[in-house]
């Protein structure tokens, strides 16, 4: 993994933080915990993020910070979750920032790295509101125009950090006779810059999990906000708006990914040591099943992630398709994961101590806010859904010279070892016009699994693998023939049955993302993922659904259920990338006493 420069950050990061099972570290499971009980906001843990300087990776590089890619981001959000998602969430608000880096002026981009970097500033996003929750153009708050700037008036709830938080991203009606997607204007509302009289902070929410969070709102009554504090124009509310969820509903996946590492984590140490019936519950097939199939779905996930952090770089007009794809699977994937493998700790997966301090309820509790942020399952399958027409035509007009461009892409997202474009995030779009690499590379793929028979592979796994791809393509052909004699038309009145195989797409993405991950990185990532075992079972699990699986030895879940073990054992994130976690209190003790050893000799 030395190559991988972009997992530094998150080993970094990593090793300051220590073992969070060891109270005495920073965000120990224990003190999460303690956090968590008394529902009060992390300031201490917060400004210790702050003074290790994290907020500047939220920065690019072109306005002073330090962000170079969203793989690299993806990583160090993981390793805050995996230790607790309300910190991890709480500081990583920091990322609707990328709304002024994608859209704001040369002076608002300044004005906003000089308040995240040197005043350990943060930011909140004022969207929804009570009566109107996900129906962002029927929202009551109003600017109108007044010489010099806007007056704001009404209240945007609910919103995490609303108090604790200096600037607000305000959406607001400014055209209050249209009402419709031109209507709305966005602001970057600076907290410092506003009379105190005319705004307020809403109560803080009781919530069920994420407790120490300051989930509350803002309201606004007469409240003067200057022209400059204006995004990009009136009326470009709404557009900033979508093309700023594109950012943050992919990286919700990394909230997700955190969290599940820590529940298999934690589960898989009570199922090793735990001794029913004269056997370690890991050793009793059910329990032993149940944790293999929930590490298979992080490598899945994680195939499904990292390509899309990286893709960000390569293809950011086509993440209309890309963010919702992501945003519904992996963090369903991941929610279910997370509930199925509770099972294997009975009763204690319900209690608020005893078993790492009771740390998996409170990751079961967090956990299940993610797929709702930033756009709930249903809202980012409509989203995806409403571009199936121009996708199917889109793969119908391809060519030869349109393949080639496709090829070019598909390996700069996938390799790890290629070095990735500056983000450019105002080459966004609304819609990807159809466009979606990863699936309309499937036959470039089939290709180059045929262009492997002679390389380092089992010939059976080779088979499997390309005969599981060409079902892939089977079922993203079938679907392209739903849509095409479909009577789909647009709107929100779409029925259960196009909901199903919009989620069925999903889960077919999800599949080349793995392919397409393991044709790239087989000679990068190690023996166990180049071997590629795990790809067969992963896409036996992704197409059973659609009745297609391939018969495997035991050896296959075998090999990849030692894998686990061994990741564990050696404490690294359980990941395709698996980087070195921090050292746990025994390892501590290892080395410690290997360095007495040698200072003696």
């Amino acid at each position: 993994m030395d190559k991988l420069k972009q997992y530094w950050v998150a080993e970094e990061l990593e090793r300051a933080l220590g073992d969070p099972e060891n109270p005495d570290s920073k965000m120990s499971f224990k003190r999460v915990i303690e956090i968590d009980e008394s529902e009060e906001f992390p300031h201490e843990e917060i400004a210790w993020l702050y003074n290790w300087k994290l907020q500047h990776y939220y920065v690019p590089v072109n306005c002073g910070g330090e962000f170079t890619s969203f793989e690299e981001f993806v990583a160090f959000v993981r390793v805050l979750c995996r230790r607790d998602q309300t910190i991890g969430i709480a500081f990583t608000t920091l990322f609707w920032s990328f709304i002024t880096w994608m859209a704001g002026t040369d002076e608002q981009k300044q004005r906003l790295a000089t308040y995240i970097k040197d005043e350990h500033g943060a930011m909140c996003l004022g969207y929804s509101e009570k009566e109107h929750g996900a129906d962002l153009v029927g929202g009551d708050l109003t600017a109108t125009k007044v010489p010099g700037g806007y007056l704001l008036n009404g209240e945007k709830w609910p919103i995490n950090r609303a108090t604790i938080s200096g600037v607000s991203y305000i959406l607001a009606k400014t055209d209050k006779e249209d009402g419709g997607a031109r209507s709305l204007s966005l602001f970057m509302v600076e907290k410092s810059r506003l009379d105190p009289a005319n705004y307020y902070n809403l109560p803080k929410i009781l919530t069920h999990g994420i407790r120490a969070s300051d989930m509350s709102g803002i309201g606004f009554k007469d409240c003067f906000v200057p022209e400059d504090m204006l995004i990009k124009g009136e009326g470009a509310g709404l557009e900033v708006a979508l093309k700023g969820f594109q950012i943050t509903r992919t990286l919700c996946a990394a909230f997700s990914h955190g969290a599940a590492d820590t529940a298999l984590r934690t589960t898989l140490k009570f199922a090793i040591n735990r001794v029913i019936y004269n056997k370690t519950v890991f050793d009793i097939p059910q329990p032993r099943k149940i944790l293999l199939d929930a590490f298979l779905d992080l490598l899945i996930c994680d195939c499904e992630t990292i390509g899309a952090a990286r893709g960000f770089h390569v293809i950011p007009e086509q993440f209309s398709v890309w963010a919702a794809v992501v945003k519904y699977f992996v963090t369903v994937q991941l929610e279910t994961m997370i509930n199925n493998i509770s099972s294997v700790l009975g009763s204690r997966f319900y209690m608020r101590e005893e078993h790492d301090f009771g740390m998996f309820q409170k990751v079961l509790r967090d956990n299940s806010i993610i797929s709702v942020f930033d756009g709930s399952t249903t809202v980012n399958l409509h989203a995806l859904m409403l571009q199936f027409r121009q996708l199917t035509k889109h793969r119908s007009r391809r060519n030869s010279a349109k393949m080639e461009k496709i090829k070019s892409r598909l390996e700069i997202i996938y390799s790890l070892e290629k070095q990735l474009p500056t983000l450019e995030p105002e080459k966004l779009e609304i819609s990807g016009r159809g466009a979606d690499d990863t699936l309309q590379g499937l036959e470039i793929a089939l290709e180059q699994l045929k262009g492997l028979k002679n390389a380092n592979i089992e010939p059976l796994v080779l088979e499997q693998i390309t005969t599981l791809t060409e079902c892939i393509l089977e079922e993203v052909n079938a679907h392209d023939q739903q849509i095409a004699n479909s009577a789909f038309e647009f709107g929100h009145d779409q029925s259960p049955e196009l909901f199903d195989i919009t989620k069925k797409y999903c889960a077919l993405h999800a599949a080349t993302a793995c392919v397409q991950m393991w044709i790239y990185n087989r000679e990068l990532l190690g023996d166990f993922f180049a071997s590629g075992e795990w790809l067969v079972l992963s896409l036996n699990r992704l197409l059973q659904p659609f009745g297609h699986s391939q018969k495997v030895d035991q050896s296959y879940q075998e090999k990849v259920t030692q894998e686990m073990l061994k990741l564990y054992k050696e404490n690294k994130a359980f990941s395709i990338v698996p980087f070195q976690l921090a050292k746990t209190q025994k390892q501590e003790n290892i080395t410690n006493a290997t360095t007495s050893e040698l200072q003696h000799a």
